[in-house]
Formats: structure tokens, sequence, C-alpha cells
């Protein structure tokens, strides 16, 4: 005799990952993938790439100090990392990034700041208002030769930080949306793809370089592709039924309308950039940018708010709407003003725009021969 079950009750759980940890993934990864852009000029002394170096290091920077705010706000009390540190186990991969988010912020601050110190050191020199505080900035020299270990150092801290965000969430096999290996390097990707959007963005509001916007969108059109290609790799996997993870977590979606509305929206989002930074790379970057912006932001929402709503046990999807509250929209909202206002400072009080590699010492004259 063939039974059928029928649920007609299930019990709704709030979302153990809020709003804030959208947030601290999508601006930490920005960061990251920024910085990793930066450092082939700043840290290597490649010049051919200036311009586009000097947007990347201002956004490493901003979003790197906004970052860990929204972390320390999904953690709901600060001294939450404290037990991190007092009580760390070798095996938690949240252990292990209460470690390394400190370090990549300090190392990423020390790198900028010795990238800047000698226009820091001369503008302190000028007779002006403000010379004494960039007396203070210069600590009372110039030099910048420790610039390159510490990019290098900063960037070993990146490859961690990229490592650690997608490990501790692919570990979870309690939800097969999460537990798979394509999870950290779609992690990976859609930073990349978010970091050009802003700096994207930036390019339109700052300097309005036709050449270094065709730069930057023909390098967007290459981490999108990279995102469309991880996507279509999953896509097959889950599909051939090569792998039982991935088959049940397309299984655990495939049967609701939003979630087909999520993955033509998400493919959209990405082809539609892709496009127009071949088609056109010029004149679109604030288009590009945004949308870019947009993808990698709503990459993090589905993954973390949206598989929260695919029940582990039942039928039916929880509520995965955006509560208005701080630890929503108010939360997402303050994050991005943050941000901005950290733009506005960097803007106002850093010369950015006077950002060069440290200069190569010079080799001392071979002697004279009698």
């Amino acid at each position: 005799m063939e039974i059928q079950v029928h649920e007609l009750v299930g019990a709704v759980h709030d979302a153990a990952w809020q709003p804030w940890a959208v947030q601290y993934f999508f601006l930490i990864a920005i960061s990251v993938t920024a910085l990793l852009m930066a450092l082939p000029t700043f840290a290597f002394g490649k010049m051919t790439d200036l311009r586009a170096a000097r947007l990347a290091l201002m956004v490493a920077v901003t979003t790197g100090i906004t970052a860990p705010i929204a972390l320390l706000a999904d953690l709901h009390q600060p001294f939450r990392f404290w037990e991190f540190f007092v009580y760390t186990h070798k095996s938690s991969w949240m252990a292990w990034g209460a470690w390394i988010v400190p370090s990549y912020v300090g190392l990423l601050l020390l790198f900028a700041w010795s990238i800047h110190r000698p226009e820091f050191h001369r503008m302190g020199q000028d007779d002006w208002r403000f010379a004494w505080l960039f007396r203070l900035f210069s600590l009372g020299g110039a030099s910048n030769g420790f610039a390159r270990p510490l990019g290098m150092l900063a960037g070993i801290a990146a490859l961690g930080i990229l490592t650690y965000t997608g490990s501790e969430v692919m570990v979870v096999r309690a939800r097969p949306l999460w537990n798979t290996p394509f999870l950290p390097l779609q992690f990976a990707a859609t930073g990349f793809v978010g970091a050009l959007g802003v700096m994207l963005v930036l390019e339109r509001s700052l300097c309005r370089d036709g050449t270094l916007e065709a730069t930057l969108n023909h390098r967007l059109a290459l981490a999108l592709a990279v995102v469309g290609g991880l996507g279509i790799a999953w896509f097959a996997v889950a599909l051939s039924g090569i792998s039982p993870v991935h088959s049940e977590a397309l299984a655990s979606v495939a049967g609701f309308p939003v979630w087909k509305e999520i993955a033509l929206w998400g493919a959209a989002s990405v082809a539609i950039p892709f496009v127009l930074a071949l088609a056109l790379p010029r004149n679109t970057g604030l288009i590009t940018g945004l949308i870019a912006i947009h993808a990698a932001w709503m990459f993090r929402w589905t993954v973390f708010m949206g598989g929260q709503a695919v029940p582990k046990v039942g039928s039916g999807l929880y509520d995965a709407l955006m509560p208005t509250g701080v630890a929503g929209l108010m939360g997402v909202i303050g994050t991005f003003g943050l941000w901005v206002f950290l733009m506005i400072v960097y803007t106002t009080f850093v010369p950015w725009t006077d950002a060069t590699p440290p200069a190569h010492s010079q080799p001392h004259p071979a002697p004279a021969r009698s």
C-alpha cells in the first residue's frame, strides 16, 4: 500500500545569519579583491596600471574598515570576538577568521599608510592649516621602502580571508546549497566583480578617464565570464547526478517559482554588464558598475538569506524578507552610509591621486679604478 504524507503545519525559524552577515561578506570580498588588484602596481612596480591601482587601493581601505564593523554588528555583542581568541579551536574556520580578519585589516592600513607616507610628509612641510596633522601622519619621515613587504604580507592575509570566508560557509553540511566547493570560488569571483563595479562607479565620479573606464570594463567582463562559468559548472554537476550533494541542492529549490526567478535575475545581472562592457566599454561604466555591485551583493543575499529560507526538514520556504529595523534594512543602509563617509574622508585628507609605488633603492656607483 502506498503511503502519502502531507505536511499541514511547519515551524518557521528565524534566520541565524542576519543581513549584517551579507554586508560583511560583501564588503570584505570587495576589499581583499581590490587589494589584490592594487598589489601588482604598489608592491611590484607595474607602473602601466597606476591609475586603476589608485582606485583599487582606495576601495580596499574604505571597504576593509567598514566590513569588520558589520561583522561585529552581526555578532550582536562585540566581546563575542574575544571568545574566539580565548577559546579558539584549530578546526573552526570562524576561530581562524578571528585571527585573520584583524591581521588583514592591520596590514592593509599599514600598507596604505606606507604608500602615502611620502605625500603625507610633503604636505606636512607646507604652510597651511592642517600641516601639523600630516606631520603626525608621516611620523616625521618620508621613506617607505618597507611598503613592498607589507604589501606582500597583506596579500597573503587577503588570500586567507578568501579561504576562510568561503570555507566557513561551505562546511555547513546541513545546507546542500552551501556545502559545495564552488562556493568559495564564486565568493572570490563575485568579489572581483563587486570591486571592479565600485571602481567603475568611482572612476565615473572622480576621474572620468575613458581609457581607464574601458580597461576596467574589460576586466569586469573577464570576471563576469568566470562567474558565469562557475554557475554553469554548478548546474551541470547538479543536473548530471555525479555529485549527490549538488543534485540535492538543486532539488531543494527547483520546485519553487521564486528560485527560478532568482536564477533568471542572476543570469541577467551577469549577462547584461558582460555584453555592455565588451560592446561599449566607454561611457557605460556607471551602468555596468552599478549592475556589477548589485550582482555581487545579490549573490550573497541569495546564499545567506535565501539559503536559510530553504528548510532543512519540511516543505515550503521560510520567510526570508528583509526586516526594516536595525538588524535589517536600516543596518544595510547604515553600512553603506558608513562606507560613503569613509570615502569622503579618504578623498579629502588622503592624497590618493599622488600615490606611487615605493622607489627602487638606488645602486651604489662602482668605485673608480686607478
